[in-house]
């Protein structure tokens, strides 16, 4: 209420009183998500070549090298 009269906008509607992401969010966290290569199973793959890895928790597969051809691999 800018004016702290009651004159403020209609139905309460101003600043403060949205539903903001903010602290306890939807969000799934930290490598809590559903896309592809989120969360500690999978695969590493070479995008050059194919050749596929176990994931190894605690890894990035981007710093494992492909063992066919040195490519660093991404998850899949």
């Amino acid at each position: 209420m800018p004016k702290k009269d009651g004159s403020g906008p209609p139905g309460g509607s101003g600043p403060g009183t949205g539903t903001g992401i903010g602290r306890g969010g939807g969000g799934r966290g930290r490598m809590g998500g559903t896309r592809p290569g989120s969360g500690p199973g999978g695969e590493c793959v070479c995008p050059n070549c194919g050749t596929t890895a176990p994931h190894q928790q605690g890894i990035p597969c981007t710093q494992i090298s492909c063992p066919n051809c040195g490519t660093g691999m991404v998850k899949k």
